[in-house]
């Protein structure tokens, strides 16, 4: 009989325990990442896949490159998806970050309303940047230091002598690249976009919005992403040994070509080409 209570009072207390503990947490990484990936959709896609195949939940903050490169440096990411080369070269030799490696592209363009007011279409990009500030058409920038923000600056610079940010018809929205699309619209103005973000506003109108594609096809408008871990030596709290599944994970075989099948209208988003 107190064998018996004593069994039973065992089994109770296992109980409690494993009641109280429950299962072990689930492994997060936490990646800061252009706005781009998240409004395409593209990471609603991975993220399942990602979970699936290494048990991680991959999260993620969506701001321009800029900020997300902040983000690492102020050790508040594990790893980064971005696009601005330069930047990421910088970063990377100045110690912030690690393992960069490039994972897809695909380009920029100048979009505008059909009746295209500075007659651009068809143009090289900086001489259409040029008929459009010659004309003074209404131009619309992310002016939030984002990759696409950090090309166009560049574009403005071998157009002429730089942005016109102190001329009226220049407007800065300080958003992201989906947000300033719909304040060109708005404004019957000329952006400049990445492909991806465009094909899916464009999905949103049933192929028919209100901005459509004037310039294209230099090989100054390529948009290369890149993917990287923050520098564990100067982060003690980042998630290295994550961050290196994560890069290796979207790297392989299996992901590159899921990452080549994601098509909106029949269209590619974004084209792999990791090395």
């Amino acid at each position: 009989m107190q064998l018996n209570r004593m069994l039973i009072a065992l089994f109770v207390c296992l109980f409690l325990f494993l009641g109280t503990t429950g299962p072990a947490a689930a492994e997060d990484l936490m990646l800061a990442t252009t706005t781009s990936t998240d409004n395409t959709g593209l990471l609603d896609k991975l993220a399942p896949m990602f979970e699936k195949d290494t048990g991680i939940t991959l999260k993620w903050t969506a701001v321009g490159t800029g900020k997300a490169l902040e983000l690492g440096r102020n050790c508040d990411a594990d790893a980064l998806l971005v696009h601005a080369p330069n930047a990421e070269k910088r970063y990377v030799e100045n110690g912030y970050g690690v393992d960069r490696t490039q994972i897809m592209y695909n380009d920029f363009i100048i979009i505008g309303p059909p009746g295209d007011p500075a007659g651009i279409k068809g143009m090289k990009v900086t001489k259409a940047l040029s008929r459009i500030e010659a004309k003074g058409a209404d131009f619309a920038s992310r002016g939030d230091d984002s990759g696409t923000h950090k090309n166009e600056l560049q574009l403005w610079k071998a157009a002429g002598d730089g942005a016109p940010s102190d001329k009226q018809w220049y407007m800065e929205t300080g958003q992201g690249m989906m947000s300033t699309i719909r304040v060109a619209a708005e404004k019957d103005a000329y952006t400049m976009a990445d492909r991806g973000t465009y094909i899916k506003y464009a999905d949103n109108f049933d192929g028919d919005p209100p901005l459509e594609v004037l310039v294209e096809g230099d090989k100054i408008l390529f948009n290369q992403y890149s993917a990287m871990a923050v520098n564990p030596d100067r982060c003690d709290n980042v998630d290295y040994e994550s961050a290196q599944k994560f890069i290796d994970w979207i790297t392989s075989e299996h992901v590159q070509k899921a990452i080549g099948e994601y098509r909106l209208l029949g269209k590619t988003l974004f084209t792999p080409n990791a090395k």
